[in-house]
């Protein structure tokens, strides 16, 4: 009898849960085995981080359980540290491996799926690496919420201006969907938190959103870019394009324009590159660091390895332009994934692949609360229909209905209710009180 196949997936984000999901529903009983590695037990549903960060959504509700979403796979919480796809064999780091002192463990496979997404692209700017703050995974959007309204507490609670200027000016690196929309969530959050505070007005507190190029939300066309720089700035968002951070050193945020901004918070997100894993591979990657693959979704020149998402450079067929690829976004990834499933099934049926192709339909960006842009099959909105828009897609997105009706329940709840402002910024340190019991010195001068 023949032994069913074995296929890896590297990630359990959009591209490799979508694609476990698939083929976990069509695979006929003992033809395949599917291994899915990822670091974490979830997939993140990262659209809704920057209203994770602003508190109108739960922070379980934007993490989808692997496990409960694929029971009929395998799902292996580790990281995988380097490919040796010619032996057909993983190298994988678990919590186990670390615990026993083993080092890796080693999974080998039949066909491989790299769907491991990608990493902040951090920039070798001094201060930098000891006090910029991401914004990529849901831990890093809660930590960010509790550090602004931890600012707020400390510019309530102090008598030193530069501190109290300090903690009330908020840095944002980066003009993409990520900076701006966190930077427009939170900060419609603070200004709401305001009115709490006996010695904070919205005024006092200073956000200013830092951007390389010559406009924001590339995404979404140059008419709604400065459609959304009009609407910051009109909510005293002090937006700067064509200026780069050149040091945050001392908690000083010093700009290439020569302004100089002390602040205790700097949210870097200006960008992201291919995640390591793939340098640690014996597959073919362009010059940007992301692998060479073919429009049915195979690695080029490589037999039973595949890629999609942002790992893969992908031919673009819909654009009259030559050599375009696929952009690295979740509307791409998600429906590469189900084209990737289905190819993966053909292959081991002996039946012909289809190619990838899909024509991008647009883009719909949130700036606070009743507040967006979209561009979207050529209409462009603005204003509450934006918003409202941008919603109700990312709500028709989500994975599983249980998620989908959370969320739904989550929104309806905080158009009837205040807002929630309470920071939690002791989860991150979660033995402390503990650890000031028992004496251990954390706090020396503690009897």
């Amino acid at each position: 009898m023949k032994e069913p196949a074995r296929i890896l997936v590297v990630g359990g984000g959009y591209v490799g849960m979508y694609t476990a999901l698939h083929l976990q529903r069509k695979l006929r009983r003992g033809e395949a085995q599917v291994v899915v590695v990822d670091p974490e037990p979830y997939m993140t549903y990262q659209p809704f981080l920057p209203e994770a960060a602003a508190g109108s959504i739960s922070p379980r509700h934007v993490v989808v359980p692997l496990r409960r979403i694929l029971p009929k796979c395998h799902v292996v919480i580790g990281e995988v540290t380097s490919i040796d796809h010619a032996g057909r064999t993983a190298h994988i780091k678990t919590l186990a491996a670390e615990e026993e002192g083993t080092g890796t463990i080693d999974i080998h496979y039949d066909e491989l799926v790299l769907a491991p997404g990608s990493v902040s692209r951090t920039l070798p700017v001094p201060g930098l690496a000891d006090f910029g703050i991401g914004f990529k995974t849901v831990e890093e959007a809660i930590g960010l919420r509790n550090h602004v309204l931890e600012q707020l507490d400390i510019a309530s609670s102090t008598r030193d201006p530069a501190v109290r200027d300090a903690a009330l000016t908020f840095v944002f690196v980066g003009g993409g969907y990520a900076g701006v929309e966190a930077l427009a969530e939170l900060e419609d959050m603070a200004r709401y938190a305001a009115r709490y505070y006996h010695n904070i007005e919205p005024g006092d507190l200073k956000w200013i959103l830092v951007e390389a190029t010559d406009r924001i939300l590339p995404e979404v066309g140059p008419e709604m870019g400065r459609y959304a720089v009009r609407e910051l700035r009109g909510r005293n968002i002090d937006v700067r394009l064509e200026t780069r951070l050149d040091s945050c050193e001392d908690r000083v945020a010093v700009l290439s324009d020569g302004s100089r901004f002390p602040t205790r918070t700097l949210v870097w997100t200006a960008g992201v590159k291919p995640h390591p894993v793939l340098a640690a591979t014996d597959l073919p990657r362009n010059e940007r660091g992301r692998l060479t693959c073919a429009a049915d979704l195979r690695v080029e020149g490589v037999e039973h390895a595949w890629a999609a998402g942002d790992a893969a450079a992908v031919p673009d067929l819909t654009s009259p332009e030559p050599g375009k690829e696929c952009a690295p976004n979740a509307q791409h990834a998600v429906r590469q994934a189900r084209v990737l499933a289905e190819n993966i099934l053909a292959s081991l049926r002996d039946r012909p692949l289809k190619n990838y192709e899909h024509a991008y339909v647009g883009s719909v960006a949130s700036l606070g609360l009743h507040k967006g842009v979209a561009h979207v099959y050529g209409r462009k909105l603005k204003g509450y229909p934006a918003w409202f828009m941008h919603r109700a897609y990312h709500l028709s997105r989500v994975p599983t209905f249980n998620r989908k009706a959370r969320v739904l329940a989550e929104w309806t709840l905080a158009g009837l209710f205040k807002r929630e402002i309470v920071s939690l910024g002791s989860l991150e340190n979660p033995r402390a009180e503990f650890e000031l019991a028992a004496g251990t010195g954390r706090h020396p001068e503690a009897s």
